[in-house]
């Protein structure tokens, strides 16, 4: 599923008020976590939480949002915290490039039915998705906006909790998109080895490098939201 396309999973929800944002967050927040999550849903989720910033940057525009220059300390730890969260884009967005690559040097490979050679790019491909998981789990996705009254900085701590949350759920997902080296099944490639021949059907494989190409496209939708929303937020404690 492309990530401009919307999942009928997940209903769409306009963001006029403050309870339709966090209605939408808690949404996204349960079909992140459910065990029907797919490649599509998580490209939807990508580009629905980029929209969820987009509409807290809109709220930012009103005359209620100064309240965030007088919770300034709250809102610098926010900052602080979001700088993560845009550093763990960045990480994901050239995971994502590696394992696109990868997957096309496994098609590549299997195009010239070399087994031993491709059973070294199937490996390489997993070891690459689980190195992917790594960034997320140093990273925190507590909300941790306790005590603090200022209701967009509450918001700005959810969707960062709920944009962790989801990075790290795709990169749980990366790994089962081939399959264990070790059990030996394969999802979205479906393989059969024998003494000299390797039978991959090419088509799924340039499935998986597409759904590839739409998580790219959903992080850095999500980047370019979350560096807008920070120059939102340092425009308004500057003024």
């Amino acid at each position: 599923m492309a990530c401009h396309q919307r999942s009928t999973s997940l209903p769409s929800f306009p963001y006029s008020t403050e309870l339709n944002v966090q209605l939408e967050l808690q949404i996204l927040k349960a079909h992140i976590s459910s065990p029907s999550a797919t490649i599509g849903t998580a490209c939807d989720g990508l580009r629905r939480l980029g929209d969820v910033y987009r509409c807290i940057e809109e709220m930012m525009c009103l005359p209620s949002s100064q309240a965030l220059t007088r919770q300034r300390k709250m809102v610098e730890e926010e900052l602080e915290k979001s700088l993560v969260l845009i550093d763990l884009c960045n990480a994901t967005q050239e995971s994502l490039a590696e394992l696109k690559t990868s997957a096309q040097e496994l098609r590549l490979v299997l195009k010239r039915r070399d087994n031993a050679a491709a059973q070294l790019k199937i490996e390489s491909f997993v070891r690459l998705a689980k190195k992917a998981q790594k960034p997320v789990k140093k990273t925190t996705s507590k909300a941790t906006a306790e005590g603090c009254s200022c209701r967009l900085v509450k918001l700005l701590a959810e969707g960062r909790e709920t944009a962790v949350s989801l990075l790290e759920s795709t990169s749980l997902l990366l790994p089962k998109q081939i399959g264990s080296p070790i059990a030996s099944k394969w999802s979205l490639v479906s393989m059969k080895f024998q003494k000299t021949k390797v039978f991959c059907e090419e088509r799924q494989l340039q499935a998986l490098e597409r759904s590839i190409g739409d998580l790219e496209d959903g992080v850095e939708f999500l980047f370019r939201r979350l560096i807008q929303s920070r120059v939102a937020v340092l425009n308004i404690l500057s003024s």
